[in-house]
């Protein structure tokens, strides 16, 4: 506890030393909440999407730029890493196009904006204060991107791209975007072609609990993948008031792995040797649509409606041979796990004046969120009966391998918006969540949840320049559907499933967040700090669900409550002061601890995956005459290696410093040839496994893992122009 105090004593320490720095770093300027880019910016830069705009804005792109034009797919498989429904928003920054959001989740914002042309758009605002006025609000500011509206003409946009790895492998993608604005209706079309393969060695060295040498693992994985999106985003103004949206998105992600893994066992005498291969062919395809009406009426008050559907699907067959000399093999594992999972969602609200200066949203929102599994596991023994679905082996039970999971979750909120005067600003929420989560299949189960969740977010322009927010939140996280079900584990070649958990409750927290924000003059740049708080409760970690003590297990469960806390201080500053405004430097540094009770040794230590700290140096240097930018980017952890705990065993998780580079050149007509080498320090992952005889508890070690494994240095060219 004492550790904690002086540790928060310590951040408090430093944000107040900082922040007469940053009041005296200039005299009080005119700007505004809202700062405001005219498309006549960019015309120096040679800009070519949307995208490219927003890099050149400190404190809002990433100063390297670049990255994928494709939306990449879903990523929330599992109902958990996708966000809860629409929400109210996010604690980082917002995206709109036209004060609107995209009516998405898959078809991510950063794809649109890779496919809107910088000739497309008028102005780019930052939207520092909260307003009825903005879709879906969260904690952070809003970047709202500006179209132009008697823009009448097509635009075709296209990229090609190769990717070079480090063993020599060249893989060619490329996208290709249509869009256009007649009268009322806009569109863009898109497909795109993302290479995303991968070359994947690590190398084992484990001693015994003796620290006698145990073996050694040496893993050769290749993963052949092309990420094919196809995407449509459209939008209709009826009239001056009443306008409608809609998206599409169909995505396909098939990623075939082979690999090779040989094994010396150094406790026999002579040394054994035994060389292993698995097929692991992944079938992946997911679609989304999505789309919003917005009316607006004469006495200021709006009709908004949103919905989202969306689904994925996920196939993969592992199979495992020992190869016992040339065109001699056997199988030892038979593993096939399939997984579709669905989401619904439908919002509405109605947003109305009630005092000058304040106004109330009245809404509701529906979410159901399906996941449908299943796995089989084979293996080799003489006791059974071989089977062909299992891959020629015998069938062994695992609990709970066939099941459904599906959530409803029925939310009305009221959100109030006052703003007090030219420098205060107060937005508040109240959320009523109900939710069903129901269980069938080898496992059947049914629990009701309720969770009243308010939020306060107050701001204050100290000055035109200085913004003080503070904010108190209510945070009921969105559960990944795949831990209640059983699944493989990748990682362990001795536990080749992990076991679910049908009892699995939301975890949730308190976040209490200060932070304070200042925007150099003359566009010079902007810095910030924000101090947190959580206070969460339910946890979601690896819990004991041990029905045989000859067979240990464990699963993902809740294991009690936890605090985090912290700060997070980020730059991003033009080079003014050297003579070099078009020099943009970026830097971040977090810093941040946590606690909670291990509930497999009783002791208090950090949250599983936590990292204490990470720094981040990034900088972009535009020469506009030379039609040329460049930039490298720094990415370093610190003091924070992350830990994982579990009934038998626990790792250390440590990473190298990340570093890449780019250089882009645009030419008179304006197509842009961008060079990138990424992780050019060829960067190393590596895990400290301990294991344990019985449970963790017993501290009696059996083994010892060091694990290393890199992908190494990826090079590739873009090419990037407009019709």
């Amino acid at each position: 506890m004492h550790s904690k105090i002086r540790f928060v004593y310590f951040l408090a320490t430093l944000t107040s030393s900082l922040f007469p720095i940053i009041v005296h770093a200039q005299s009080i300027s005119d700007d505004e909440t809202t700062i405001s880019y005219p498309a006549s910016y960019f015309i120096q830069y040679g800009s070519v999407s949307a995208k490219d705009m927003m890099d050149r804005i400190p404190g809002v792109g990433s100063t390297t730029g670049g990255g994928s034009s494709s939306s990449g797919g879903f990523r929330g498989a599992g109902g958990g890493g996708g966000g809860r429904g629409f929400g109210s928003g996010s604690g980082s920054s917002e995206i709109h196009i036209n004060g609107k959001r995209t009516a998405g989740k898959s078809n991510a914002t950063s794809g649109v904006l890779d496919r809107i042309n910088s000739d497309q758009v008028d102005y780019i605002e930052i939207i520092r204060g909260t307003s009825g006025e903005l879709d879906v609000r969260g904690s952070g500011q809003v970047i709202n991107i500006v179209l132009l509206e008697e823009l009448d003409q097509s635009s075709l946009t296209y990229q090609l791209n190769a990717d070079r790895y480090r063993d020599s492998y060249f893989q060619p993608g490329g996208n290709i975007s249509y869009g256009n604005r007649i009268g009322g209706f806009d569109f863009v079309l898109s497909a795109v072609a993302e290479p995303r393969y991968r070359h994947e060695e690590s190398n084992e060295l484990s001693i015994l609990g003796d620290y006698s040498p145990n073996d050694r693992v040496v893993i050769d994985q290749i993963r052949e993948q092309t990420s094919y999106d196809m995407t449509a985003n459209l939008g209709y103004e009826f009239n001056s008031n009443s306008s409608a949206r809609f998206n599409a998105l169909f995505s396909q992600n098939d990623n075939p792995t082979k690999l090779t893994r040989s094994i010396t066992d150094f406790t026999a005498a002579p040394n054994g040797f035994l060389l292993q291969r698995e097929d692991i062919p992944g079938e992946q395809d997911n679609w989304e649509i999505g789309g919003d009406f917005e009316s607006f009426f004469d006495n200021n008050s709006r009709l908004k409606m949103l919905f989202v559907l969306n689904q994925d699907n996920r196939n993969s067959t592992r199979e495992r041979y020992d190869v016992l000399g040339v065109g001699d093999e056997e199988k030892n594992l038979f593993l096939r796990n399939g997984s579709r999972t669905s989401e619904e969602i439908f919002r509405g609200s109605y947003t109305f004046d009630i005092f000058d200066s304040q106004d109330l949203e009245v809404g509701a929102e529906r979410a159901v969120t399906t996941l449908e599994s299943n796995l089989g596991l084979g293996l080799p023994s003489a006791s059974g009966e071989p089977s062909f679905a299992f891959g020629g082996l015998v069938p062994v039970p695992v609990s709970n391998a066939n099941s459904t999971v599906e959530e409803e979750r029925y939310e009305p909120f009221l959100i109030h918006n006052w703003v007090i005067n030219s420098r205060m600003t107060l937005e508040s929420h109240l959320l009523y969540e109900y939710s069903e989560i129901e269980q069938w299949g080898d496992v059947r189960n049914k629990r009701d949840f309720n969770f009243i969740k308010p939020k306060v977010d107050f701001r204050y322009n100290l000055t035109p320049s200085l913004q003080l927010r503070g904010s108190l939140e209510k945070v009921v996280n969105q559960l990944r559907f795949s831990d209640f079900v059983a699944r493989t584990d990748d990682q362990d070649d001795d536990s080749d499933t992990f076991a679910g958990n049908a009892n699995l409750r939301q975890e949730w927290f308190w976040k209490y967040d200060f932070i304070t924000e200042y925007r150099l003059p003359n566009d010079m740049g902007v810095i910030d700090a924000n101090l947190f708080y959580h206070d969460h409760r339910d946890v979601i970690e690896r819990i004991d669900v041990t029905t045989d003590e000859t067979r240990l297990e464990s699963a993902t469960g809740n294991i009690g409550d936890g605090i985090m806390y912290g700060l997070r201080l980020n730059s991003s500053i033009r080079m003014n002061a050297i003579n070099m405004p078009n020099l943009l430097v970026s830097t971040s540094l977090s810093l941040a601890d946590s606690e909670i009770t291990d509930p497999f040794t009783g002791i208090d230590r950090r949250f599983q995956f936590f990292g204490r700290g990470r720094w981040n140096l990034s900088f972009r240097h535009d020469i506009p005459s030379l039609s040329l930018n460049w930039g490298a980017s720094w990415r370093e952890t610190f003091n924070g290696n992350r830990k994982l705990y579990d009934i038998d065993d626990k790792s250390d998780l440590r990473n190298d410093s990340y570093f890449s580079v780019f250089a882009e050149y645009i030419t008179d007509q304006g197509t842009s040839w961008r060079f990138d080498a990424r992780d050019i320090t060829n960067s190393v992952s590596c895990r400290e496994r301990t294991r344990f005889i019985g449970r963790l508890s017993n501290d009696v070690i059996e083994e010892i893992e060091n694990r290393c494994r890199f992908d190494g240095i990826v090079v590739s060219l873009k090419i990037t122009g407009t019709f």
